[in-house]
């Protein structure tokens, strides 16, 4: 009996484990839920909720192979190998099958479940599947990992021209094996049930993320270059969530970007090049999180940075957390947030600038409060975003470019469209006050809208003072090995 032990990669297509285990013979599948693990790793509320229900959908999908779905409990990864040990002698399990994870968390792990498997005469198989490349298999010519994302893309683009990983055989259905799935819990104690608005606008299941797929290459991805920083359109795919649960893959993905752009990877349709670099944008920050683990440590990248004085102002904190900032740019970001559990990504980086720069906070702070609250939370992307902001990371933004957010928010929602959606109570300003309403003096606090909490010259002077003032600022380099 074959166990295939799903995590991150909740879809019965393209899934390397689930196929290796079914070719192998007669297979099982199981998931685990630990609720005080992801509590830990600050897993939102409405994030559990889309994974539940993608796990139903699954069991659906896995029923018509034949496969039972089990679910076990361990609470935290530590009981992970008892759980799963206990399931495979109930069962008579030789094998367990798993789609590689990265982090420290999860390496830790899976190393402590191999082991315990091993000591009772049981494989563990991992497969490479939710990226193009392993990690340590693209490194610099001195051997180390890259710290710049253009290196990395070059590397990349050139073995993907030599060969594109090829999507898994779909598996054949097998012979039923008389033993019942488990039933899906529909919550889990300790996570909030998210509103019915926000689940509607995040259906489970893998029809809807290739449908989803197929919409954006077919046509949206011709515009994605112009397009895809204008969180007044439908100009991204809206598929992150998916590609966190692995309710799609990313060679599906490069599959179908490919297919919109003729097989190209570098030329013809910008749209479909600019999104092939997103992909790799993910896959490096992941790379990342192999080769520097101290940043699942919630660590700088930039070791130098740890020096910053952080301001300690719980109220700043507060007013950003809420949408009450008084930029209105930034607020409404924030609350689309709070209300769909996803940002747009344009959005991401002026709100977590503004966090670290003009508000001087600590910018671990601002990627726990996104990780609590996004549907589409992921380590390796939040925290290479975060530390990309806060001028901690690698590729970072250079710590003397600090987006004004009334610039970013004229030329990136012109005619104040986003923001009208987001902050009703601005809805009657023209498209020129809107963007900075408390130039208008002392009318617009009658409109419910809170003044700006901080200046934006002075606390970008003061944030330019803090990192000068670090002991010792690395230049910008370039890993040109």
């Amino acid at each position: 009996m074959q166990l295939v032990w799903l995590r991150s990669d909740l879809r019965v297509h393209d899934n390397t484990a689930l196929s290796a285990a079914m070719e192998q013979g007669p297979t099982l599948a199981v998931y685990m839920i630990s609720p005080e693990q992801w509590h830990s790793h600050d897993d939102a509320p409405c994030k559990v909720d889309f994974w539940l229900r993608n796990l139903c959908a699954l069991k659906t999908e896995l029923e018509a192979l034949n496969v039972p779905l089990l679910i076990v409990h361990a609470d935290t990864w530590d009981q992970a190998p008892k759980a799963l040990l206990n399931l495979c002698k109930t069962h008579g399990v030789e094998q367990v099958h798993v789609n590689e994870e990265y982090g420290v968390n999860e390496d830790n792990r899976d190393t402590e479940v191999a082991a315990a498997l091993d000591k009772q005469g049981m494989g563990f198989c991992r497969h490479l599947d939710q990226l193009f490349f392993r990690p340590g298999s693209v490194l610099t010519k001195s051997g180390g990992y890259f710290k710049v994302y253009t290196q990395f893309r070059k590397v990349c683009y050139a073995r993907l021209h030599h060969s594109v990983p090829a999507l898994v055989r779909p598996p054949k259905k097998q012979s039923p094996l008389h033993i019942n799935s488990d039933d899906v819990p529909a919550h889990v104690k300790g996570f909030a049930t998210p509103s019915e608005d926000l689940r509607k606008l995040w259906p489970a299941g893998e029809d809807e993320a290739r449908r989803r797929l197929e919409a954006f290459t077919d046509e949206q991805v011709h515009y994605y270059l112009d397009e895809r920083d204008f969180p007044a359109k439908p100009g991204t795919s809206q598929l992150s969530a998916y590609l966190a649960c692995g309710v799609i893959s990313p060679r599906q993905c490069l599959h179908a970007a490919l297919r919109s752009n003729h097989g190209e990877f570098e030329t013809g349709n910008a749209g479909s090049v600019t999104w092939i670099n997103e992909l790799l944008w993910r896959e490096f920050y992941k790379h990342v999180l192999v080769g520097f683990p101290r940043v699942s440590r919630h660590r700088a990248f930039r070791p130098e940075t740890e020096a910053l004085k952080w301001r300690h102002a719980p109220k700043d904190l507060e007013a950003w957390q809420q949408g009450k900032t008084g930029v209105p740019i930034v607020d409404a970001a924030m609350r689309q947030l709070l209300e769909t559990g996803w940002m747009h990504n344009r959005l991401r980086m002026v709100v977590a600038m503004y966090f670290s720069k003009n508000l001087l906070l600590d910018w671990r702070e601002g990627e726990r409060f996104f990780m609590q609250h996004l549907i589409d939370g992921d380590l390796s992307a939040n925290n290479g975003g975060w530390q990309w902001s806060s001028s901690t990371g690698t590729d970072s933004s250079p710590y003397f470019r600090i987006f004004n957010p009334h610039s970013q928010s004229e030329r990136f929602d012109p005619d104040g469209r986003f923001i009208k959606t987001w902050i009703p109570e601005l809805a009657d300003l023209n498209k020129r006050d809107i963007h900075n309403p408390s130039a208008l003096g002392g009318l617009f606090g009658v409109q419910g809208y809170p003044a700006p909490i901080v200046d934006l010259k002075s606390s970008r002077e003061r944030a330019l003072t803090a990192f000068k003032s670090l002991p010792h600022r690395q230049a910008e380099t370039q890993d040109h090995e």
